[in-house]
């Protein structure tokens, strides 16, 4: 890793990035402006663990990314994490995507704070963006992209208690952190709002530092098979790409439901096999935030501070593919305009014990 750190303080291209990127450990990928007139900008982008094709969190990032590239004739390079790196690697990462020319430099996710909050300080001419964090020791050129996924999830929980048939319902958090937690608080909220006699089972796949949990379907599956089990037969999986482990074990149990996260995972051609099972999905527009922020920087008056996406805004919300909640819309839509208008506050934590 050494090694590539020096690799980055010299580089002089992008393909010297690519290159020094790849010695990470992690995939990368860029893509350039050949046509007359680019804009010339160039934007970096470091997904968390699963990247593009995670179904969800990342593939949503990269979603905005590509209207950027499409709408705005930019340059682009993407890099990947792997699977149990450190801060270091991150920084490693990020350092390089800066030496190599790209501004603005955008982390996907949480797990990227720290790595963001020093090499920001320590490239003060870089615009960075982090999504779904922030910290008041971030310095002022990182801008924070976060979202109200409490808000999603509390519909997501009204949407569990009045279909399922046995009183018993799950959540599925990747990693117990602060951000999934949001999740959980928001859907057993948003049950309770319908029976709070519902039983609500929660399982995390994993606790920091170790954050696998985000990635890693089998590990899905199993707590999936496991609430099944136990006679659940609405399970939410707030667990990025080990998400999708859950889908497919909910799809093939006869009666169930699962509610997919962050993107409509119904619409996703890797899961088109189970889009039946799939009532609904908490979305997570990140690919609005994406976009706007790059458009931002690209007009010359970036976005600051933190920028915050709820559903008055458009930045949650939940998912209609397949038609499975429209007997229940006249109550989901009531519960959203009690939260719009502020009446109904839903919390950020889940209850003690």
């Amino acid at each position: 890793m050494r090694r590539s750190v020096k690799l980055a303080a010299v580089v002089l291209s992008g393909s010297l990035g690519i290159a020094s990127l790849a010695a990470c450990g992690a995939k990368s990928t860029s893509t350039s402006s050949s046509a007359a007139g680019g804009s010339g900008l160039k934007v970096g982008m470091a997904y968390d663990v699963g990247g593009r094709g995670d179904q969800g969190f990342n593939d949503s990032a990269a979603a905005g990314l590509d209207k950027a590239k499409s709408q705005f004739n930019i340059t682009t390079n993407e890099a990947e994490a792997k699977p149990g790196e450190s801060d270091s690697d991150k920084q490693s990462r990020l350092e390089q995507l800066v030496n190599a020319g790209y501004n603005p430099v955008i982390a996907v996710g949480f797990v990227y704070q720290s790595a963001v909050e020093k090499v920001a300080k320590e490239h003060p001419n870089t615009k960075f963006a982090i999504i779904d964090s922030d910290s008041p020791t971030q310095p002022s050129n990182v801008t924070s992209l976060e979202f109200t996924e409490q808000q999603s999830s509390y519909l997501a929980g009204i949407a569990a208690a009045l279909k399922t048939q046995k009183k018993q319902v799950g959540f599925i958090g990747g990693v117990q952190s602060e951000l999934i937690k949001k999740f959980e608080a928001g859907y057993r909220a948003g049950v309770a709002s319908v029976d709070p006699n519902i039983k609500v089972d929660v399982t995390y796949l994993t606790t920091p530092p170790d954050f696998t949990g985000f990635s890693d379907p089998a590990k899905g599956k199993s707590a999936a098979q496991g609430q099944l089990d136990k006679g659940d037969d609405v399970i939410y999986a707030a667990a990025g790409a080990s998400g999708t482990g859950a889908i497919q074990a909910v799809a093939a149990k006869q009666g169930a439901w699962v509610i997919g996260v962050d993107s409509d995972q119904a619409k996703q051609t890797a899961l088109s096999a189970y889009k039946n099972s799939i009532l609904t999905s908490a979305v997570k527009n990140v690919d609005t935030a994406v976009f706007s922020y790059i458009q931002s920087v690209k007009n010359g008056t970036p976005e600051t501070g933190v920028q915050r996406f709820d559903l008055k805004s458009g930045g949650v919300g939940l998912a209609t593919t397949g038609g499975h909640i429209d007997d229940i819309k006249a109550k989901l839509d009531a519960a959203t305009q009690q939260i719009v208008s502020g009446a109904t506050q839903i919390p950020t934590a889940p209850p003690a014990g």
